[in-house]
């Protein structure tokens, strides 16, 4: 702070123009021990109000360094927080920079809509800005062109030295040395074949003919003198004698090796190992022939033996066991082979075989059992008590009686469902029967969908139509035997009754669709209902 005086003696701030009077009586009550203790060192008086005085001074000098450096701080702070704004005011100004840039550059390069790329279409597409500028500085009327034109355009001075019309063009001057040329050829060789030349070629052969005729004339004869005897049989040395000798002894040769009175020869030997080969060849036969022979017997006496043992009801139960297992595995359901296996049922093996269905069809884990027979015992009533046995022991939902067609009931149907049960005849070695253990095996399928449906009571899935098919699938089945019959019996009408089992099989085979369909239908209803 700086002060000055006035005119009154008073004291005043310059800066803030306040006048400050000469003094100033102050009266306080010091509490503070310590000032009370040092302020008693000095006298009463003069001297102690000169030590207070003076104090005051040192503490007034203090506290105004003081309130320097405290300004100093607040200073610090002041330019720390406007730093920290100003660096984040530059990260905002220089995100909306890039953010700009970014708007700015797709603007003009994006691939799409960029206004480069429009320029760069426009400058090079046709009839582009590039294409008229080519065209203006390249074209008809451009000044290139024009000078082109005037060059080696028409009337141009090259046009008409090239002109065939011209007199003095370079084709009249080209004709006219080639003609000159070609007179002094003609004139030249006409020269050189004319006799009345003496030294022209042709006077010249002349001569030599002349000259060398005679010499020519007597070699001759005797060249054909030498030919006449070399093709001459009467010489013993000549060549027509050499050759008549040599064919002769090669005609020798040859009849001796392709002789059968030759022991040595060729075709004696030929026909020698010929007979030893179809000796052993023979041999072989008649061995094979004997062990085919007895293959054949052996095979048709276990067969025979199996028709009259029970074992061909097991080799029954063994093919149907088998098709259930090839049937499982394309549709991917479990087979279990349960013949010789008691089930829930105490001491009961009724029950060949059980079809789990796989996990990915709507009645998972629903069960299928099948039980075969090659028995004349058995007829409907005893299949029907069969089958039933055979769900209860094996705790299947479906049962599936298979009758063999070699001991299958008179006037039997191929394929009848009685409720949950079906029962087919099959024959294991016609593979046209196959279809219908394939449709049995479906509508147990479809069976076990619909007993699920009535378990879950899913209303999404039509049993109408499941119903439907199975009624059609037994109606075509028979259909389908009846035809087979028919072709069997009437080969006349045989394209018209192959055209009906065409039909009969295509609805069958329509209808399992609809079966399967109806199935994946089923599947998704529980998913959607779990």
């Amino acid at each position: 702070m700086s002060t000055d005086m006035n005119a009154a003696g008073e004291l005043f701030d310059k800066n803030d123009v306040i006048p400050i009077p000469r003094g100033l009586r102050l009266e306080l009550f010091v509490r503070d021990p310590d000032a009370v203790s040092a302020l008693l060192q000095a006298d009463e008086g003069p001297d102690r109000d000169e030590l207070a005085e003076q104090a005051l001074k040192i503490g007034l000098l203090a506290l105004r360094q003081a309130r320097g450096q405290i300004d100093a701080d607040a200073v610090k702070r002041e330019g720390d927080r406007m730093m920290a704004q100003l660096q984040s005011e530059l990260k905002a100004h220089s995100a909306k920079v890039n953010d700009t840039m970014a708007t700015s550059l797709k603007e003009y390069f994006d691939p799409e809509s960029g206004r480069f790329q429009e320029r760069v279409e426009r400058l090079v597409r046709k009839d582009g800005d590039l294409e008229q500028l080519l065209g203006k500085a390249l074209g008809a009327d451009s000044q290139l062109g024009k000078t082109m034109s005037s060059f080696v355009g028409d009337g141009s001075p090259l046009m008409r030295m090239l002109d065939p019309g011209q007199s003095e063009g370079v084709l009249a001057k080209i004709r006219g040395t080639v003609e000159q040329q070609l007179q002094a050829q003609q004139k030249t060789v006409l020269g050189e074949f004319s006799l009345d030349n003496e030294n022209g070629a042709l006077s010249r052969l002349v001569k030599e003919l002349s000259t060398n005729h005679g010499q020519l004339s007597e070699k001759l004869r005797d060249k054909v003198d030498e030919v006449v005897k070399e093709f001459s049989l009467d010489e013993e040395d000549s060549a027509l004698s050499r050759l008549v000798r040599n064919v002769d002894r090669a005609q020798r040769t040859i009849t001796s090796q392709f002789s059968l009175d030759e022991e040595d020869s060729a075709l004696a030997r030929l026909k020698r190992e010929l007979a030893g080969i179809l000796e052993k060849q023979d041999v072989k036969n008649q061995k094979f022939q004997e062990e085919v022979s007895g293959a054949l017997k052996a095979m048709t006496a276990r067969k025979e033996e199996s028709e009259r043992s029970t074992r061909h009801g097991q080799i029954f139960e063994e093919a149907v066991n088998l098709f259930v297992q090839e049937d499982g595995q394309s549709q991917g359901d479990i087979v279990a082979s349960t013949g010789a296996t008691t089930g829930r049922i105490k001491n009961c093996k009724v029950g060949d075989c059980v079809l789990e269905m796989g996990p990915d069809k709507a009645a998972e884990g629903a069960k299928i059992v099948i039980e075969a027979k090659e028995d004349a015992s058995y007829n409907m009533k005893k299949a029907i008590d069969e089958i039933g046995i055979a769900r209860k022991n094996r705790d299947a939902q479906i049962g599936i009686f298979v009758f063999s067609k070699k001991t299958a009931p008179e006037g039997i149907e191929p394929l009848k469902r009685f409720g949950d049960d079906i029962v087919i005849v099959w024959d294991a070695e016609d593979p046209a029967s196959d279809l219908r253990f394939e449709c049995a095996l479906t509508l147990a399928r479809a069976l076990s969908v619909r007993i699920e449906r009535n378990r879950e009571d899913l209303a999404e899935v039509d049993v109408e139509a499941i119903d439907r098919a199975l009624l059609e699938i037994e109606k075509r089945l028979a259909a389908y035997d009846e035809i087979t019959k028919f072709a069997e019996t009437i080969c006349s009408n045989g394209d018209k009754i192959k055209e009906r089992a065409r039909i009969s099989r295509k609805a069958v085979e329509k209808e399992l669709e609809t079966l399967k369909s109806e199935a994946r239908d089923l599947k998704t209803a529980v998913g959607k209902a779990n």
